[in-house]
């Protein structure tokens, strides 16, 4: 009697034990990220929405929301106040910040080449840069902008000096086509050089990289340094590398992807657009070229606009 009752609660045990294996289990709770956009949803931030759309960050155990700003200035800020996790911001941005004491850190690439040119009319009299000399130079955003504009003029024994700076504001192809300046700096070459064409007046590109800048990530993904351990922030770079993966192998079922909820987006600018920011995602998002982020930094301390060139960790990392 006593040893079938022993068999029986060891069956008992059994039983109960292969019930609990195969019972359904509740599913963790994701981690939630809130992410800020640098700027209105544009295809600059594909990979993100592809991420989203096709299910990679809720398969990372991450929900994360995207927020296009009021302000486009304010993303880093409120990452680096805690009122954010993630921003989308730019590297030179980072480096001026940093400076600033901002505790910032970058975690992530998303544009890994400048997208800045200097612009001017194709059809124009300036066909190069010497031709600036006492002409006009439209621009956005003082600072770095001159910079960038200094260092181009240099090379071709011009400096900023030789030339009258015009604070468009954020107009800068409509004040070339309409004749308010020769010139602007801080224009993106894969967008206000297609809104020209588009327009019928087709711009002429002077790639600031090939005029004595050296070359940044144009857009970056930044996180507050007292986070930059969380596991969580890891497993949202990989859902992004699966992301601009697909973009790159999928590109026109992307598009229909990043088009889902914003059919607005559907037009032959941001067409364009998608069409030449394509090859500059970075294909290893989490990948970081110290040298690169060092001698970027030397140029700005050059420029005057950072006291310092600090070492590449004090502006980036690569998660473990």
């Amino acid at each position: 009697m006593q040893r079938t009752t022993t068999t029986f609660l060891a069956a008992l045990a059994l039983a109960l034990a292969l019930a609990l294996a195969i019972a359904p289990r509740p599913s963790s709770a994701a981690d939630k990220l809130t992410l800020m956009l640098d700027w209105f949803i544009n295809p600059d931030h594909a990979p993100l929405f592809v991420a989203q759309e096709n299910g990679y960050f809720a398969e990372a155990g991450l929900e994360v929301e995207l927020i296009a700003p009021a302000d486009p200035n304010d993303p880093p800020k409120l990452v680096a106040a805690g009122k954010a996790d993630l921003a989308v911001s730019y590297q030179p941005q980072l480096h001026i910040q940093v400076a600033e004491g901002l505790p910032l850190v970058r975690i992530a690439t998303l544009v890994a080449t400048p997208l800045n040119t200097l612009l001017v009319l194709a059809d124009g009299p300036v066909q190069s840069i010497a031709d600036l000399e006492g002409r006009t130079v439209g621009y956005s955003v003082g600072g770095f902008e001159d910079a960038l504009l200094g260092a181009m003029l240099q090379r071709h024994g011009l400096s900023v000096d030789d030339v009258t700076l015009v604070n468009v504001n954020f107009s800068l192809s409509p004040s070339l086509i309409s004749g308010q300046v020769d010139a602007v700096i801080g224009a993106y070459r894969n967008f206000e050089l297609n809104q020209m064409d588009i327009e019928g007046r087709p711009g002429r590109a002077f790639y600031i990289e090939e005029e004595g800048v050296p070359p940044y990530d144009e857009l970056i993904v930044v996180a507050n340094t007292g986070r930059q351990d969380d596991p969580a922030l890891r497993r949202f770079v990989d859902a992004l590398e699966r992301g601009v993966q697909f973009l790159i192998n999928h590109p026109d079922e992307s598009w229909q992807l990043f088009l889902r909820g914003r059919e607005e987006l559907d037009d032959e600018l941001n067409k364009r657009a998608w069409r030449d920011t394509l090859p500059r995602f970075a294909l290893r998002p989490a990948a970081l070229d110290s040298a690169r982020y060092e001698r970027f930094a030397a140029f700005l301390q050059g420029q005057g606009l950072i006291p310092e060139a600090l070492p590449a960790s004090a502006y980036a990392v690569e998660l473990d």
